[in-house]
């Protein structure tokens, strides 16, 4: 198991240098040779240099904040609302078809109206996150609580279990797969909110970075931004993956990735 893993790791370094290798000779000799496309080694020189600035880890930090804060709120928000709505048949049909079209609707349609409002602050951010997080959380987590296993929930019922022990004791914990899958997916999706209100809204954070960088002209450190925020998402995605596993280590769908 673990030297399939360093295997595959392996293979993701060989792949992320052989992208590299090509951005450089697309920049240099290839065809975009004359176009304003930095070189790989131009723009991994401005994002060292960046690394040693206050504003950059200030402005990562108020991403961060945005998207966490966002995250969390919609989760909580989310899984109180999806378990409310599947334990009830009725209300999981009368939602289905208002949440699913609700769902596909980018949070950044309403980003004129919340800037309006709220203000290009970290408060917009945050809202703007729970809004892109918070709908597809709730359709996960009904799916899951309706989908429960009704011998399992009748069992509980024939030993005597009360509705709120059927559903701390069952219904809770068949429907943690699909609130897990749901938080993971809805990670990066929370990053790529937060920095899209800072970009389009005005917001602090990487997003007014980015957009500053390009104002200015200044292309190499615009790229080197982005270097930041692949590898601000790659930490992002490997976080919530391991807390996913973690999480359900006990699921026989994670049992054997835990090591």
């Amino acid at each position: 198991m673990r030297d399939s893993r360093l295997l595959n790791s392996g293979i993701g370094a060989l792949g992320a240098v052989a992208a590299i290798g090509l951005w450089q000779f697309a920049a240099t000799a290839g065809p975009l040779a004359d176009s304003p496309l930095p070189t790989a080694v131009d723009a991994f020189r401005a994002f060292f240099g960046l690394l040693g600035t206050p504003e950059m880890w200030m402005a990562t930090w108020d991403t961060v904040y945005m998207a966490l804060v966002g995250l969390i709120v919609a989760t909580v928000a989310g899984v109180l609302l999806g378990v409310g709505i599947g334990v009830s048949p009725l209300a999981m049909h009368a939602t289905r078809v208002p949440l699913e079209f609700l769902k596909p609707i980018p949070p950044i349609v309403i980003l004129p109206v919340v800037v309006l409002v709220l203000g290009p602050t970290a408060g917009m951010g945050v809202f703007l996150v729970f809004m892109g997080c918070f709908v597809s959380i709730v359709v996960q987590s009904s799916a899951g609580v309706f989908d429960t296993d009704p011998v399992a929930k009748a069992t509980g019922q024939s030993y005597g279990l009360g509705s709120g022990e059927i559903l701390g004791r069952i219904v809770l914990p068949s429907a943690l797969p699909y609130i897990g899958t749901a938080v993971r997916v809805a990670a990066p999706t929370a990053l790529i909110v937060a920095v899209v209100a800072g970009l389009l809204g005005g917001g602090p954070g990487l997003g007014q970075s980015l957009l500053l960088a390009q104002i200015t002209g200044n292309q190499d450190q615009l790229f080197a931004y982005v270097l930041i925020l692949g590898v601000l998402g790659l930490i992002v995605q490997g976080l919530s993956q391991w807390g996913e596993r973690r999480l359900l280590h006990w699921h026989p769908q994670y049992r054997k990735q835990v090591v």
